[in-house]
């Protein structure tokens, strides 16, 4: 896996800021949660990976490139 850079985390998190509302399309894990799942944004890591905390109880952190998931517009 290739880590971004310092310029690259800050798109990310400008991107994806804590409390952004988004949608799982595709995970390729095991302990994905179902496809349709919503969650809350968390934060990014240093890794670039975006923290979720999904309405199934799961954490299991986003692959930006890698995970399908969508930003859900604000309601």
């Amino acid at each position: 896996m290739k880590f971004p850079g310092e310029a690259g985390l800050e798109r990310l998190r400008r991107t994806y800021p804590k409390g952004t509302k988004v949608r799982l399309l595709a995970m390729d894990d095991i302990q994905a949660p179902p496809v349709g799942t919503k969650g809350e944004v968390r934060g990014v890591d240093d890794a670039g990976s975006i923290l979720v905390r999904w309405e199934s109880g799961s954490s299991l952190s986003l692959i930006p490139g890698v995970d399908a998931f969508e930003i859900l517009k604000e309601e």
